[in-house]
C-alpha cells in the first residue's frame, strides 16, 4: 500500500507525538506544490459582471429596465449559458446601492436606471 499524503496546514500546531503517528503509519504530508489548488471564488464583481450584462440583455429585447422579481435571465458567457435571477438581482442591488463603487453606479446609470444616478 502506497503512503498517503495529508495536507500540511495542521501539523504546525500538533503536539510531536500527533505527527509522528501518522509518520509511522506511512502517511506524509503534503509539500506545498502537492496540495491542490484552490478554487478561484466567483467574487462579487463577477455576478455584479453578470447581473449588468443580464440586464442589457433584457433591456435590449423587452426595452424596459422593470422586471419582475421572479424573471430568470438566460446569458452567454464565455460560450456557457448561465441562467441570472434577475429580478432578485436587480432588488438586491438597488436596496445595496450605497456599498456600490461608482463605477458600478456608472454601468447602472448608463443603462438608465435612475436610482443609480
Amino acid at each position: 500500500m502506497a503512503p498517503e499524503a495529508v495536507p500540511a496546514h495542521g501539523l504546525g500546531r500538533a503536539h510531536a507525538c500527533q505527527r509522528e503517528r501518522p509518520e509511522r503509519l506511512g502517511i506524509q504530508p503534503q509539500t506545498p506544490e502537492q496540495e491542490a489548488p484552490a478554487n478561484p471564488r466567483k467574487g462579487a464583481s463577477g455576478a455584479f459582471d453578470r447581473g449588468v450584462a443580464a440586464l442589457a440583455q433584457y433591456k435590449t429585447r423587452t426595452g424596459s429596465l422593470t422586471v419582475p422579481r421572479a424573471h430568470v435571465e438566460a446569458i452567454t458567457i464565455d460560450g456557457q449559458e448561465q441562467a441570472v435571477k434577475l429580478g432578485v438581482w436587480l432588488t438586491n442591488t438597488k436596496t445595496r446601492r450605497a456599498k456600490l463603487t461608482p463605477d458600478q453606479l456608472a454601468a447602472l446609470a448608463a443603462l438608465g436606471l435612475p436610482w443609480a444616478t
